[in-house]
Protein backbone atom coordinates (compact mmCIF):
# COMPACT_ATOMS: atom_id res chain seq x y z
CA UNK A 1 0.00 0.00 0.00
CA UNK A 2 1.30 3.44 -0.90
CA UNK A 3 1.25 6.32 1.55
CA UNK A 4 -1.18 8.13 -0.73
CA UNK A 5 -3.62 5.21 -0.63
CA UNK A 6 -3.25 4.95 3.15
CA UNK A 7 -4.06 8.65 3.54
CA UNK A 8 -7.05 8.33 1.24
CA UNK A 9 -8.43 5.55 3.46
CA UNK A 10 -7.64 7.51 6.62
CA UNK A 11 -9.32 10.68 5.37
CA UNK A 12 -12.38 8.72 4.24
CA UNK A 13 -12.78 7.31 7.76
CA UNK A 14 -12.28 10.74 9.30
CA UNK A 15 -14.91 12.31 7.07
CA UNK A 16 -17.47 9.59 7.81
CA UNK A 17 -17.43 10.13 11.58
CA UNK A 18 -20.70 11.58 12.87
CA UNK A 19 -19.91 14.95 14.50
CA UNK A 20 -22.89 14.51 16.82
CA UNK A 21 -21.19 11.47 18.36
CA UNK A 22 -18.07 13.49 19.15
CA UNK A 23 -20.16 16.28 20.68
CA UNK A 24 -22.01 13.69 22.77
CA UNK A 25 -18.69 12.38 24.13
CA UNK A 26 -17.58 15.90 24.99
CA UNK A 27 -20.91 16.60 26.71
CA UNK A 28 -20.72 13.35 28.70
CA UNK A 29 -17.25 14.19 30.03
CA UNK A 30 -18.29 17.76 30.80
CA UNK A 31 -21.32 16.48 32.71
CA UNK A 32 -19.07 14.25 34.84
CA UNK A 33 -16.80 17.25 35.48
CA UNK A 34 -19.71 19.48 36.49
CA UNK A 35 -21.09 16.82 38.84
CA UNK A 36 -17.72 15.83 40.34
CA UNK A 37 -18.04 12.29 39.03
CA UNK A 38 -15.24 10.00 37.90
CA UNK A 39 -14.45 9.26 34.27
CA UNK A 40 -13.01 5.75 33.83
CA UNK A 41 -11.37 4.70 30.56
CA UNK A 42 -10.64 1.15 29.41
CA UNK A 43 -9.20 -0.59 26.34
CA UNK A 44 -6.88 -3.40 25.19
CA UNK A 45 -3.73 -3.22 23.07
CA UNK A 46 -3.62 -0.07 20.94
CA UNK A 47 -6.97 0.96 22.40
CA UNK A 48 -5.42 0.54 25.84
CA UNK A 49 -2.63 2.91 24.81
CA UNK A 50 -5.27 5.34 23.58
CA UNK A 51 -7.06 4.99 26.93
CA UNK A 52 -3.86 5.93 28.78
CA UNK A 53 -3.20 8.84 26.43
CA UNK A 54 -6.75 10.14 26.71
CA UNK A 55 -6.59 9.89 30.50
CA UNK A 56 -3.38 11.92 30.65
CA UNK A 57 -4.80 14.52 28.28
CA UNK A 58 -8.06 14.89 30.20
CA UNK A 59 -6.36 14.96 33.60
CA UNK A 60 -3.59 17.43 32.78
CA UNK A 61 -4.29 18.87 29.35
CA UNK A 62 -7.63 20.39 30.36
CA UNK A 63 -5.87 22.58 32.95
CA UNK A 64 -4.91 26.16 32.24
CA UNK A 65 -4.15 26.93 35.91
CA UNK A 66 -2.40 24.08 37.71
CA UNK A 67 -2.89 25.56 41.17
CA UNK A 68 -6.43 26.91 41.25
CA UNK A 69 -8.50 25.20 38.58
CA UNK A 70 -11.02 22.50 39.36
CA UNK A 71 -9.77 19.17 38.02
CA UNK A 72 -11.51 16.36 36.18
CA UNK A 73 -11.50 13.09 38.13
CA UNK A 74 -10.24 10.69 35.46
CA UNK A 75 -8.63 7.26 35.67
CA UNK A 76 -7.43 4.78 33.06
CA UNK A 77 -8.03 1.24 34.32
CA UNK A 78 -5.42 -0.02 31.84
CA UNK A 79 -2.46 1.31 33.80
CA UNK A 80 -2.21 -0.53 37.13
CA UNK A 81 -0.22 -3.51 35.86
CA UNK A 82 0.05 -5.50 39.13
CA UNK A 83 -3.69 -5.07 39.76
CA UNK A 84 -4.51 -6.25 36.21
CA UNK A 85 -2.13 -9.21 36.45
CA UNK A 86 -3.54 -10.26 39.81
CA UNK A 87 -7.11 -10.40 38.55
CA UNK A 88 -6.07 -12.08 35.30
CA UNK A 89 -3.98 -14.68 37.11
CA UNK A 90 -6.34 -15.40 39.99
CA UNK A 91 -9.64 -15.30 38.09
CA UNK A 92 -9.74 -14.45 34.37
CA UNK A 93 -8.49 -11.79 31.96
CA UNK A 94 -12.17 -11.06 31.33
CA UNK A 95 -12.34 -9.58 34.86
CA UNK A 96 -9.45 -7.10 34.75
CA UNK A 97 -11.65 -4.01 34.30
CA UNK A 98 -14.88 -4.97 36.03
CA UNK A 99 -13.11 -5.90 39.26
CA UNK A 100 -11.39 -2.51 39.35
CA UNK A 101 -14.73 -0.81 38.73
CA UNK A 102 -16.16 -2.59 41.75
CA UNK A 103 -13.64 -0.68 43.89
CA UNK A 104 -14.25 2.75 42.40
CA UNK A 105 -17.64 2.88 40.65
CA UNK A 106 -20.23 5.41 41.77
CA UNK A 107 -23.65 6.39 40.42
CA UNK A 108 -23.32 9.02 37.70
CA UNK A 109 -19.72 8.14 36.85
CA UNK A 110 -18.81 7.76 33.19
CA UNK A 111 -17.13 4.70 31.67
CA UNK A 112 -15.46 5.25 28.28
CA UNK A 113 -14.87 1.82 26.74
CA UNK A 114 -12.58 1.70 23.69
CA UNK A 115 -12.68 -1.42 21.52
CA UNK A 116 -12.02 -1.52 17.80
CA UNK A 117 -13.89 -4.80 17.41
CA UNK A 118 -16.50 -3.95 20.02
CA UNK A 119 -16.38 -7.55 21.17
CA UNK A 120 -13.60 -7.75 23.78
CA UNK A 121 -15.03 -9.79 26.69
CA UNK A 122 -13.32 -7.71 29.40
CA UNK A 123 -14.72 -4.51 27.88
CA UNK A 124 -18.25 -5.89 27.57
CA UNK A 125 -18.20 -7.23 31.12
CA UNK A 126 -17.21 -3.81 32.49
CA UNK A 127 -19.88 -2.01 30.44
CA UNK A 128 -22.57 -4.45 31.54
CA UNK A 129 -21.57 -3.89 35.17
CA UNK A 130 -21.58 -0.11 34.73
CA UNK A 131 -24.99 -0.19 33.05
CA UNK A 132 -26.49 -2.02 36.03
CA UNK A 133 -24.87 0.27 38.62
CA UNK A 134 -26.23 3.65 37.54
CA UNK A 135 -23.13 4.63 35.59
CA UNK A 136 -23.11 6.17 32.13
CA UNK A 137 -21.35 4.25 29.38
CA UNK A 138 -19.79 5.45 26.15
CA UNK A 139 -18.45 2.95 23.62
CA UNK A 140 -15.70 3.90 21.18
CA UNK A 141 -15.73 1.37 18.34
CA UNK A 142 -14.64 0.41 14.84
CA UNK A 143 -15.59 -2.15 12.17
CA UNK A 144 -19.34 -2.81 12.67
CA UNK A 145 -19.23 -1.80 16.35
CA UNK A 146 -19.75 -5.30 17.71
CA UNK A 147 -21.77 -5.88 20.86
CA UNK A 148 -20.30 -2.78 22.51
CA UNK A 149 -22.12 -0.53 20.05
CA UNK A 150 -25.37 -2.25 21.06
CA UNK A 151 -25.02 -2.13 24.85
CA UNK A 152 -23.26 1.19 25.55
CA UNK A 153 -25.58 4.12 26.24
CA UNK A 154 -23.82 6.23 23.59
CA UNK A 155 -21.12 5.53 21.02
CA UNK A 156 -18.46 7.12 18.85
CA UNK A 157 -18.11 4.79 15.88
CA UNK A 158 -15.48 4.55 13.13
CA UNK A 159 -16.87 2.31 10.39
CA UNK A 160 -13.77 0.44 9.24
CA UNK A 161 -14.09 -2.10 6.44
CA UNK A 162 -14.31 -5.75 7.55
CA UNK A 163 -13.40 -6.94 4.05
CA UNK A 164 -9.97 -5.26 4.17
CA UNK A 165 -6.82 -6.38 6.02
CA UNK A 166 -7.87 -6.58 9.68
CA UNK A 167 -4.61 -5.30 11.18
CA UNK A 168 -4.45 -2.36 8.78
CA UNK A 169 -8.07 -1.43 9.45
CA UNK A 170 -7.57 -1.71 13.22
CA UNK A 171 -4.58 0.63 12.99
CA UNK A 172 -6.61 3.13 10.99
CA UNK A 173 -9.45 2.89 13.50
CA UNK A 174 -7.16 3.51 16.47
CA UNK A 175 -5.53 6.46 14.68
CA UNK A 176 -8.90 8.06 13.92
CA UNK A 177 -9.98 7.58 17.54
CA UNK A 178 -6.89 9.41 18.76
CA UNK A 179 -7.29 12.31 16.34
CA UNK A 180 -10.79 12.93 17.64
CA UNK A 181 -9.69 12.44 21.25
CA UNK A 182 -7.37 15.40 20.74
CA UNK A 183 -10.30 17.45 19.48
CA UNK A 184 -12.26 16.39 22.59
CA UNK A 185 -9.34 17.59 24.73
CA UNK A 186 -9.10 20.99 23.02
CA UNK A 187 -12.84 21.57 23.30
CA UNK A 188 -13.03 20.57 26.96
CA UNK A 189 -10.04 22.73 27.84
CA UNK A 190 -11.87 25.72 26.37
CA UNK A 191 -15.13 24.82 28.14
CA UNK A 192 -13.42 24.29 31.50
CA UNK A 193 -11.59 27.61 31.15
CA UNK A 194 -14.90 29.37 30.49
CA UNK A 195 -16.32 28.02 33.76
CA UNK A 196 -13.61 29.65 35.89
Amino acid sequence: MSLQHYLIQFNALMNNVDPAEIEALIDAIEEAYDNNRFVFIIGNGGSGANASHLCEDLGKGTLSDFENQKRLKVMSLTDNTPYILAWANDTSYDNIFVEQLKNFAEPGALLIAISGSGNSPNILKAVEYANTHDMKTFGVTGFNGGKLRQIAHRTFHVATDDSQCHDRQMGLCEAVHMVFFHYVLITLRERFQAKR
